[in-house]
């Protein structure tokens, strides 16, 4: 099996665990699930490696690369597979909205509604009814969190007004990852719960996932979370939005925010029924490193990549 054969294979199984079926062309069976993933799919401007359709609708493409390949540089090719769809085939846009550049071991996605889109990493393929409802969205995330109104000082301390305008300002940059740095009692957990309610109610934020390193302090957020009231409406985070703060290894899809330990969510990837919340109580910034790399996590369909908008 050379690398090319091998990393489509590593394909078929990552597409198969979020729920697609992968076929190929000329074995098409269109009513087998809800997402069909087809291998070499002929186009205008040639086949594509898989093309994606989610309830009868072309929605994205996939460009497979030999397993080592970088994948950097890999969406221009990617791009001529977007447009170039027959007219006969039922499609979500021209160009189709999603494309993906994977080698089975690292996968690249893009949103090309995004403003400026532009690929970036992703640990699996979305489900396909994800796929759905984020064709059915007016704007998509990245355009939303552009269109967040100006924030009004009212009661924040100085210091916690600049952090959340300097986060609003990186997310309507397309700079996703964003590092707050304050002070021992600036009110860290405060703000964090201020800049939480602006991404649900204005960007449209699906659910935030809010990680701390020991129960504790997961008790203290879901505290801060209960008490606070929104400046706009005057009622309690919690009378708006479910928060829940994880004692099991399961999250009520109703909520909008999910308070866990690093510990609890790593048993949950795993797929481990249970944990004992004792194993919580230490952080494992206070443990003696004994691994020499990041431990493995392996794709767990019960909470995909999708489940959480920010963290």
């Amino acid at each position: 099996m050379n690398p090319e054969e091998e990393a489509r294979q590593d394909i078929d199984k990552l597409l198969e665990s979020a729920g697609w079926s992968v076929q190929d062309y000329k074995k098409l069976n269109p009513d087998a699930s809800m997402g069909i993933a087809v291998r070499e799919f002929p186009l205008d401007s040639g086949e594509a490696d898989y093309l994606l359709f989610v309830d009868n609708v072309a929605v994205g493409v996939i460009e497979a690369k030999p397993k080592g390949t970088t994948l950097s540089g890999v969406a221009v090719q990617s791009d001529a597979y977007v447009i170039g769809l027959p007219k006969n085939i039922p499609n979500a846009g021209n160009p189709l909205p999603f494309a993906y550049e994977s080698t089975g071991t690292e996968t690249l996605f893009r949103d090309l509604r995004d403003p400026n889109s532009r690929s970036r990493r992703v640990f699996a393929f979305h489900k396909p009814e994800i796929l759905k409802e984020l064709v059915s969205q007016k704007d998509t995330l990245r355009a939303r969190l552009r269109q967040i109104p100006t924030l009004e000082k009212g009661r924040l301390w100085d210091c916690q007004f600049e952090a959340i305008q300097n986060l609003e300002k990186s997310f309507a940059e397309a700079r996703p990852r964003a590092l707050i740095q304050m002070a021992t009692g600036s009110g860290k957990t405060f703000t964090s719960v201020s800049f939480i309610y602006r991404l649900i109610k204005y960007a449209g934020a699906k659910r935030v996932l809010f990680l701390v390193d020991r129960r504790t302090l997961g008790k203290q957020a879901f505290n801060e979370f209960q008490q606070y009231v929104t400046p706009d409406d005057g009622r309690k985070f919690t009378e708006l939005y479910n928060v829940q703060h994880l004692t099991s290894n399961s999250f009520d899809p109703v909520s909008k925010v999910c308070i866990t330990t690093i510990q609890r969510l790593y048993s949950m990837l795993r797929g481990e029924e249970e944990f004992d919340p004792e194993n919580e109580e230490q952080s494992l910034f206070d443990v003696p490193p004994v691994m020499q790399r990041p431990v493995d996590v392996s794709y767990n369909s019960k909470l995909p990549i999708e489940s959480f908008d920010f963290i």
